[in-house]
């Protein structure tokens, strides 16, 4: 009696654990939207996604603000699920716990092997930040704002709100670019904003006192500063167009660089002489190089018949040639780059330096050279505002055009006299 009662509670313990042990099964993931939070050592950054499935394959759609992004490699077995980012060299892994639940890290190898933080994602329509329905602090307009303020490494930005109620959008613009699209709430005298597109993981938050926003702002797991801001709508960045210039004794760009399909591009190339050429510096990790790059190729379809050539030179942060030039097929394919792509090697300081000796104080990924038809180099911009910036971005553009259709009207000889 005791050997078959000790049997009975045996085989009842191991049905009970391996009850518990059973994973949810993947084909009950709850569709519809979800919540996903990286933890930061601590600090929550949330953000949200739609998860949607046709036949047999699950894609999801992530929200920053305006922004969507479409995430297709998906892959999940009986207890396990893989995302991986369509641009940037990044993934999750996760587990289930339930239809509704799963959790793991979040992988992001253009920083290190080790480079990972955890996250959790539930099903459901909570929000990004709680946030009050009315009564909250009013943070809507132009920013004065500083960076790492008191120290050797202080910045200047120009932060950007919209807000509804509760609800806030917007960016910080720098002298190098923008931080895209963030989105968050404002609860009493709290802000809160975050934003993931898979490279980068912002969040800031501040604190209103005395008129001024005093804050904390964190990349990911590896980087944190502190940021002040006040009110100040006539507040305005240095020039982006004089922050980069040519060195002493070059009015013109010379370069010969391997594409990433096995070509060569070159700054002599008779095939684009008498063309008015953009040269766009950038790097497929680089988040401001895609809102670029999607409005560069949207020109060169405008303007390539009427004799606009477009380059890309990238400087890419895997230290491998091959998975280097992976990358920027990967980036070419994602975003249907129809101009020609080439490849220069590390996206370092030095190795910049060293492929581009004609420029002088390269700063940013990217930064975009304007050369006419008579081959001057006529305009530098130095960072790019996308469409986060809203009206910054949409002027941009504007003027952009405009500057275009002249450099195309013009007579090259004329120009080659000046």
């Amino acid at each position: 009696m005791v050997r078959f009662s000790s049997l009975f509670l045996l085989l009842a313990l191991l049905f009970r654990c391996g009850s518990a042990s059973v994973p949810a099964n993947s084909e009950s993931l709850r569709t519809g939207p979800w919540r996903m939070a990286l933890d930061l050592h601590g600090q929550e950054l949330p953000f949200l996604f739609d998860l949607q499935r046709e036949g047999g394959d699950y894609a999801l759609v992530l929200h920053n603000g305006q922004e969507r992004i479409t995430v297709k490699d998906i892959v999940l077995s009986r207890d396990s699920i893989k995302i991986r980012m369509p641009l940037f060299d990044s993934e999750f892994r996760g587990v289930f716990h339930n239809d509704s639940s799963f959790s793991g890290h979040w992988y992001n190898y253009l920083k290190g092997p080790d480079y990972r933080v955890p996250f959790q994602a539930t099903a459901g329509g909570s929000p990004r930040f709680a946030r009050a329905v009315d009564r909250s602090t009013q943070l809507d307009g132009q920013w004065r704002s500083q960076f790492s303020p008191g120290t050797a490494d202080a910045y200047p930005a120009l932060g950007l709100f919209h807000q509804d109620k509760g609800l806030i959008t917007g960016t910080f613009g720098t002298e190098t670019g923008d931080y895209r699209f963030l989105e968050g709430a404002v609860v009493g005298d709290s802000l809160k904003l975050s934003a993931f597109d898979g490279s980068h993981a912002f969040l800031f938050k501040a604190v209103l006192r005395n008129d001024s926003l005093i804050g904390q702002y964190w990349s990911g797991i590896h980087w944190q500063e502190p940021w002040v801001a006040v009110r100040d709508e006539d507040f305005r960045l240095r020039d982006p167009d004089s922050l980069t210039f040519l060195r002493e004794g070059h009015d013109m760009v010379d370069f010969s660089f391997p594409t990433i399909d096995g070509g060569v591009v070159t700054s002599s190339d008779q095939a684009h002489a008498g063309h008015v050429r953009m040269v766009q510096i950038m790097g497929s990790w680089c988040p401001n190089c895609v809102d670029e790059t999607l409005l560069l190729d949207e020109l060169y379809a405008k303007y390539n018949a009427q004799g606009l050539s477009v380059v890309a030179i990238a400087f890419e942060k895997q230290v491998d040639p091959d998975k280097a030039i992976g990358a920027l097929k990967r980036f070419r394919d994602e975003l249907d780059v129809e101009y020609p792509i080439a490849y220069a090697g590390l996206a370092s300081k030095e190795n910049t330096s060293a492929q581009l000796p004609f420029l002088e104080h390269v700063m940013s990924y990217p930064t975009c050279i304007f050369i006419d038809k008579a081959g001057k180099v006529r305009r530098i911009r130095t960072g790019f505002y996308g469409p986060g910036t809203g009206e910054h971005y949409l002027n941009y553009k504007r003027n952009l055009e405009a500057f275009i259709e002249q450099l195309l009207a013009e007579d090259p000889t004329a120009t080659a006299l000046r």
